[in-house]
């Protein structure tokens, strides 16, 4: 089964298509090697997935050809997620939370670019 579509399949993305980018962008990998979205991915294989500043790690346990429902996706992949990664996640998310008051809406284009190369680094 190609890598792109699995993805897609057990909702580690929202569309076919952005799963095709994170996988062309090496944001997305195979047994911690980079490859392409057309690359065949088997039980037992090891996806990476980096998001915003951590890393997610996904066994497969079970391949699907069709878009699985959430309480079904377990069935098919395994979270070997550390802790730490998972605490670096809450703690951008937290900084992303806390840079923005409530009551000043939706950041603007410059603060977006601000906050990107604020974090960058983390």
């Amino acid at each position: 089964m190609r890598i792109d579509k699995y993805v897609w399949c057990v909702r580690l993305s929202k569309t076919r298509s952005l799963a095709t980018k994170l996988v062309a962008n090496n944001k997305i990998k195979l047994n911690n090697a980079e490859c392409k979205p057309a690359k065949e991915l088997a039980v037992g294989d090891l996806l990476t997935i980096q998001k915003n500043n951590a890393s997610f790690s996904f066994r497969v346990k079970a391949l699907t050809e069709k878009r699985l429902g959430a309480k079904l996706v377990a069935d098919y992949i395994d979270d070997e997620t550390s802790e730490e990664e998972i605490e670096k996640y809450k703690t951008y998310q937290v900084a992303q939370r806390n840079y923005r008051g409530r009551d000043q809406g939706k950041p603007s284009k410059k603060d977006r670019r601000e906050l990107d190369d604020f974090l960058e680094g983390w």
